[in-house]
């Protein structure tokens, strides 16, 4: 992977578990071009490479903004990175896109929990520039928890399309969201990130009125998947180069093992950094990172945990 060099221009702490990086670049050049949903690599202080959704403003190309939740009980990027300070240099890589805001869309619903925000906030920023039709509803235990909620709060092009909900219960979410259901239409889109069965019960209350299709979500979880009907199956590069993948391989290690390089990052079906094109065959969708449209017209899929509905695949390496 290659990295750009930044520096730590600003530490805030936004709740007691979330704090913001304001990076820049070591070099003071402009930072790269992204679309709002997009989200950089940044390899922490212990050498561990982690995903954070950019949640500034993306026409903003002087710094990039991200969001770090402290979890305890993870592998120690999240940690890591509640240590740095001001000054202090990391690694980024270039930003790229899963989550991206639909162009012919009506009307944008933008529905967050929790950490969730982050990725919907710089979609918020890109749709306040372009004056388009949007609100934003952000879900948190309490304000103390909510990250960014002053911000959202006082800003002008926001004020009228914030709506910030502390303390629902998981039973009366259901209710909430079916108050918001008259104001799409099929032809509006729904972007929502935060805790799975979260995410599952917008997607009941929003799909029967916009389509799978028009349901955008980020997840920062890895699902379980029944592995043990796993069949093997033969994989072929565009290169003409062939290769067998056992039951309990995957096809991004068998790759590896060949010394065949395939940028890879998360390695759970998360960042879609292993994403690559299929010419042939019919793969089977185990990642978290691919949209429904994407998964439907089964033309890539994640090296990393998906595998093969037919005894073989043709793919190219993006």
């Amino acid at each position: 992977m290659k990295t750009i060099p930044v520096r730590v221009a600003e530490v805030v702490d936004e709740t007691a578990e979330v704090r913001t990086l304001r990076l820049v670049r070591t070099d003071a050049a402009p930072l790269p071009e992204y679309e709002a949903g997009a989200h950089i690599d940044v390899v922490g202080p212990t050498g561990m490479t982690r995903q954070y959704s950019l949640c500034g403003r993306p026409s903003d190309r002087s710094a990039l903004l991200i969001a770090v939740k402290r979890e305890p009980e993870s592998r120690g990027g999240s940690q890591a990175l509640h240590t740095v300070s001001a000054g202090d240099t990391l690694e980024i890589g270039q930003p790229r896109n899963l989550l991206t805001l639909a162009p012919d869309a009506d009307r944008h619903l933008l529905v967050a929990a929790g950490i969730g925000i982050t990725p919907l906030l710089g979609m918020a920023h890109e749709l306040a520039e372009r004056d388009a039709d949007f609100e934003l509803h952000y879900f948190a235990r309490s304000r103390e928890e909510a990250a960014f909620v002053d911000r959202l709060e006082s800003l002008p092009e926001f004020r009228s399309r914030i709506h910030s909900r502390f303390g629902t219960p998981r039973d009366e979410l259901p209710a909430v969201l079916a108050d918001l259901v008259p104001e799409l239409t099929p032809h509006s889109h729904l972007y929502t990130c935060g805790p799975e069965g979260f995410m599952a019960e917008v997607i009941k209350a929003f799909s029967p009125v916009v389509g799978n299709e028009r349901v955008h979500l980020e997840r920062f979880v890895a699902a379980e998947t029944d592995t043990s009907g796993d069949q093997p199956f033969t994989v072929e590069l565009d290169t003409g180069e062939v290769f067998e993948i056992p039951a309990e391989r995957s096809i991004l290690g068998v790759l590896a093992e060949n010394d065949i390089e395939v940028f890879k990052s998360c390695e759970e079906g998360i960042c879609g950094s292993c994403v690559s094109g299929v010419l042939e065959g019919t793969p089977d969708h185990r990642d978290q990172c691919l949209s429904a449209a994407d998964r439907s017209a089964g033309d890539q899929m994640a090296l990393c945990v998906s595998r093969a509905l037919t005894d073989r695949l043709v793919i190219e390496l993006y």
